[in-house]
């Protein structure tokens, strides 16, 4: 560690926030984005210039109910420093934990495991509109859904269901988990996975691929093959991003349960089923 590295003071700031109004995480010239509106909110606050790292890209209109990005700052940060940053920060952003971390870890490259949901209704509901994708009259065959859902535990490599697989210096996901629920009334699914990273647009690929399985419009075995030659298929109709939640990210040193409940939409429908 070079003795400039030695006096930097890394803090992990735990938040979550609604995508709706931004071109994303990253910071992108001429395009407004999560980064940017909290790099600037920072600097305001300590009257310094603050550059933040993410623990990931969400893309446009993707909500995260639980992310981390880092910061260092030249002094330990206090309950002042967080009153003061959530009171200029818009409503669709809240920080709830700055955490001080010894040495300097990274909030990207450290997380070993992400979690994302992703929410779907069948009817048409303004309150769930921003926060949920619509997908009218939606009819699936459960039992074929839950096959293709099955194989992403068995395959590492995702090429197929990734939009640039050559930016990526690889394209190997290690999925711990994926399942489908659906509501107690039946007119929300939800889809859930767990890996240890996931390429560019690759969830709501896998999202868009996996509902054509359930509407039988592509055959569980068609599925596989992509996951088996890494072809990717001619046309991927990536989900819509609203429906999109990065809900969990866990490190060796930290893990923390999400502060907020996707904006309600549990509540929505009260009990959730897991698909069997």
């Amino acid at each position: 560690m070079s003795k400039s590295d030695s006096k930097k003071l890394r803090h992990f700031f735990h938040i979550a926030y609604q995508g709706k109004n931004y071109n994303g995480w990253q910071k992108q010239q001429d395009n407004f984005s999560l980064q940017q509106v909290l790099e600037e909110s920072l600097s305001q606050v300590l009257k310094t210039p603050i550059a933040i790292v993410g623990c990931g890209r969400t893309d446009a209109k993707v909500n995260a109910s639980q992310f981390f990005f880092h910061a260092d700052l030249a002094k330990p940060a206090d309950e002042n420093l967080l009153f003061r940053l959530n009171r200029i920060l818009p409503a669709d952003i809240a920080v709830f934990d700055i955490i001080p971390m010894e040495n300097l870890p990274h909030c990207r490259f450290d997380a070993i495991q992400r979690q994302y949901d992703y929410f779907i209704h069948t009817y048409k509901d303004p309150f769930l509109s921003d926060f949920s994708s619509l997908y009218l009259g939606l009819e699936i065959d459960f039992q074929q859904l839950k096959r293709a859902t099955d194989l992403l535990i068995q395959y590492e490599d995702y090429r197929c269901f990734c939009t640039s697989p050559d930016k990526n210096e690889h394209t190997i996901c290690r999925v711990s988990a994926a399942k489908w629920l659906v509501s107690e009334n039946g007119n929300q699914l939800r889809f859930q996975i767990s890996s240890n990273r996931f390429l560019g647009k690759m969830i709501r690929i896998l999202v868009g691929q996996l509902l054509k399985v359930g509407k039988g419009l592509l055959s569980v075995d068609a599925f596989e093959s992509y996951l088996i030659n890494k072809e990717t298929p001619k046309i991927l109709s990536p989900a819509h991003p609203q429906g999109l939640y990065l809900s969990k990210v866990t490190y060796p040193y930290l893990d923390l349960a999400p502060k907020t409940d996707f904006l309600g939409l549990q509540k929505v429908s009260n009990d959730w089923k897991l698909i069997e």
